[in-house]
C-alpha cells in the first residue's frame, strides 16, 4: 500500500509517498515521470510523511543539508546504484553526468546514468539536482530546470543561463 500526502514548499506543492519500507516517492505536481496517486491512500498523519515534511521544511529554511529517512525507491539494480551514488554528493557540490558514471565504474554509460537520474522517484531527498552537464550546464530535471536552478541556489551554487 502506498500512502501519500501533499506538502507545500517554496517550489510548489510536493507529493510525498511512503510504503511500509520507507519513502516511496517525492514528486512535483508536474513531475515528468509521475503517474498520479490513483490507487494510493491519502494520510497526512502518517509519521514518516510528517517527518519527511519536517525535514524538507528545514532544508528549505537552510537548517538542514541532508535527509535522514528510510528510502524504498523502486527501480532496477542499475537505477538503485545510480541513486545511491547521488546520495554521496555533498550539499553544495555538483558532479557532471560523466563524473558520476566514472564514479560508478561505468565511464561509457553516461546516457544510462542520465536516464536513471531522470527516473529518480525521490527528488530533493536523493539529490539528482546536484548533477549537471560537463560544462556545468544546467541540464535535465524531471521537476523542471527552474526548480533545479532554485535547489542549487539554495545550496549556494549559481550557474549561468
Amino acid at each position: 500500500m502506498i500512502t501519500y500526502t501533499e506538502h507545500d514548499s517554496p517550489l510548489g506543492s510536493l507529493i510525498l509517498a511512503a510504503t511500509e519500507g520507507g519513502m516511496h516517492g517525492l514528486y512535483f505536481a508536474e513531475h515528468r515521470h509521475f503517474k498520479g496517486t490513483e490507487g494510493w491512500q491519502r494520510d497526512a498523519q502518517l509519521p514518516l510523511l510528517r517527518e519527511a515534511g519536517a525535514q524538507l521544511d528545514a532544508y528549505f529554511a537552510g537548517r538542514r543539508s541532508d535527509f535522514d529517512l528510510p528510502l524504498a525507491g523502486h527501480g532496477t539494480a542499475f537505477q538503485q546504484a545510480v541513486w545511491q551514488a547521488l546520495c554521496t554528493i555533498p550539499f553544495g557540490q555538483m558532479l557532471s553526468y560523466g563524473q558520476l558514471a566514472q564514479q560508478l565504474g561505468r565511464p561509457k554509460a553516461v546516457r544510462a546514468v542520465g536516464a536513471a537520474i531522470g527516473r529518480n522517484p525521490l527528488s530533493i531527498i536523493v539529490p539528482c539536482h546536484r548533477v549537471v552537464g560537463a560544462t556545468r550546464a544546467l541540464t535535465g530535471y524531471a521537476g523542471g530546470l527552474e526548480r533545479k536552478r532554485s535547489l542549487l541556489a539554495l545550496e549556494g551554487i549559481t550557474l549561468g543561463a
